[in-house]
């Protein structure tokens, strides 16, 4: 089976043009998600006070609550997005989770806070595999990386936006007691911040519906096998692929969630280890946060996406496992150094690499997915992908940290060693699981698309 998506005959002009719109449309729908999904992290200690919870039940907020129904829902909204109008499906999708980030704001119990995070995890799970569908389906494969790569720096500037944002605002709700809001009550008063950032997620909605859908413009962008085959794929048909190709996508998939694992250990846990172990503000962590996050990561993820078309170009067929597995041998270093230095001066030199390296992959790794499936399963092939990485990592991740610091040393100061336990850990994995997925991946992508 020949999969043609990405010829190596650059598009029009014009092609390009709307392919890069969508990518901006895109990043900006992306930056929205994780102001959304990642604003929560600075709000710890606040929610913990107010509504009486545990370092794990918070966690949960992040972890299982969020991600369990964005994963498993993106299987079938997978389904849609290979058969339907993808920018109408990114438009849905922005509006359900700027909604329930919103409805967030009026939680008045730790139950009430989770079913909305739940909605938000629900609304985000069509961001995902509609990007990389309309991305792949747009760009050659020597520009593949770049363009997934600028779509993820998304990822890294909201989440910068997220706790800059956060901090700079909730130095100035976090106090104790309740506000009363025209049409919503008496609520506390860093639960307005949700109103803040949700809320202006709908004008992104709109927006997303200026987006042309790249299944119209086929015929300048994609080759003409690709368009015909198979253009109704059921799942069961994804999953007998998926079997086939068993060691290429499971390995590639559990090998990137162990990375994304610690990522979102650190993104969801560092502020309150600055705050606890080096006595940090509110403010001062999520500055710093913020900062690298938003200017670092961006400079990290590109990087990996201009290292991925470079080695493409050299004939390198599994480029993208080459980026993961730099970056996840980096971090393995810095990521599990910067929590056991003795002054914060240090830890905030350390950052530096560590935001580097933990962007590196993901450009890459939406480019690893998209070349390791047929063009007419991409939408259900990213599902499948997430639904590993968003399980393993979302879950897992900021709850591992948790475990450790309440069931393993008793000690909310111990932090900084649940923290780097967990980065070596799960780092370590996660180079395993790449290097002994390049030899399937290389075989995969070669059975798929003819040689250039």
């Amino acid at each position: 089976m020949s999969d043609t998506s990405h010829s190596t005959t650059p598009p029009p002009a014009s092609s390009l043009n709307r392919a890069w719109y969508a990518v901006a449309v895109l990043t900006l729908a992306n930056v929205s998600g994780f102001v959304d999904r990642q604003i929560l992290s600075l709000l710890v200690e606040p929610i913990k006070r107010d509504l009486h919870v545990t370092d794990t039940q918070v966690s949960l907020l992040a972890g299982l609550g969020f991600v369990l129904f964005y994963s498993v829902l993106g299987l079938p909204i997978g389904r849609w997005v290979d058969r339907g109008v993808r920018p109408h499906i990114v438009a849905i999708g922005v509006a359900v989770w700027s909604l329930m980030t919103a409805a967030t704001g009026v939680a008045r119990t730790f139950g009430q806070l989770f079913v909305a995070r739940v909605g938000v995890g629900v609304g985000e799970a069509t961001l995902g595999p509609a990007a990389v569908s309309i991305i792949a389906d747009q760009f050659p494969r020597k520009q593949l990386g770049t363009a997934m790569s600028t779509y993820m720096v998304g990822t890294f500037a909201g989440s910068g936006v997220a706790y800059a944002l956060g901090a700079y605002v909730v130095g100035r709700v976090d106090t104790p007691g309740l506000v009363t809001l025209p049409l919503v009550g008496a609520i506390h008063a860093w639960q307005t911040v949700f109103f803040w950032v949700g809320l202006p997620g709908l004008l992104i909605a709109l927006l997303a519906l200026t987006i042309r859908e790249p299944r119209r413009d086929a015929p300048a962008v994609v080759a003409p096998s690709s368009r015909s085959a198979s253009p109704d794929s059921t799942f069961a048909e994804v999953l007998r692929y998926v079997r086939r190709n068993a060691r290429t996508v499971g390995a590639i998939s559990f090998g990137f969630a162990a990375s994304a694992s610690v990522n979102y250990a650190i993104g969801f846990w560092l502020a309150t280890f600055l705050i606890r172990t080096h006595g940090w503000t509110v403010q001062q962590a999520g500055t710093l946060q913020g900062v690298l996050t938003f200017t670092i990561g961006p400079i990290g993820v590109m990087l990996g996406g201009r290292l991925n078309d470079a080695w493409a170009r050299r004939g390198h067929v599994d480029a993208p496992l080459r980026v993961g597995l730099l970056g996840a041998l980096s971090m393995l270093l810095f990521a599990g150094l910067y929590p056991l230095v003795p002054n914060a001066t240090l830890v905030a030199a350390l950052l530096i690499p560590v935001n580097v390296f933990a962007a590196m992959p993901w450009g890459a790794a939406n480019a690893a997915i998209a070349e390791a499936m047929p063009s007419h399963m991409r939408g259900q092939g990213s599902a499948v992908y997430q639904l590993v990485v968003n399980l393993v990592s979302g879950a897992l991740g900021p709850t591992a940290v948790a475990l450790l610091t309440d069931r393993v040393f008793g000690n909310p100061l111990a932090l900084r060693y649940s923290l780097a336990i967990t980065t070596v850990v799960g780092m370590a994995i996660a180079a395993a699981l790449l290097a002994w997925a390049r030899p399937a991946y290389v075989r995969t992508v070669n059975t798929l698309r003819p040689a250039e």
